[in-house]
């Protein structure tokens, strides 16, 4: 199945994960140390994780460490902004309605 970086961030638990790795490379066990779920599960997430590209892992030794690729996440970023122009605009309407509603209030 081909995944995607918005099926990746759709879970809490993989965003959670991603927020983990974000500051520090981490060996699998230490991952899912820092989850109350089974360790296959904890495996299942970073699978997914890895297919979208959101987490790369590398081995050393015989220990494999799990790193997050930031990057990929430019592609919700790409997506959030055009909403974000729109809800700014729209918030700075309704700025401007209230404040005409309120020096309108004033004057009365």
């Amino acid at each position: 199945m081909r995944r995607d970086v918005f099926q990746a961030i759709a879970d809490p638990t993989r965003r959670d994960i991603i927020n983990l790795l974000a500051s520090r490379q981490l060996n699998l066990n230490a991952v899912a140390d820092n989850f109350d779920i089974s360790r296959p599960a904890v495996s299942k997430h970073i699978k997914i994780l890895t297919e979208c590209g959101l987490v790369l892992i590398t081995q050393h030794g015989r220990e494999r460490y799990c790193k997050a690729n930031l990057k990929k996440l430019e592609q919700v970023a790409t997506w959030a902004d055009q909403y974000r122009a729109f809800w700014t605009g729209k918030l700075d309407a309704l700025e401007d309605f209230l404040d005409k509603e309120t020096n309108e209030q004033k004057l009365k």
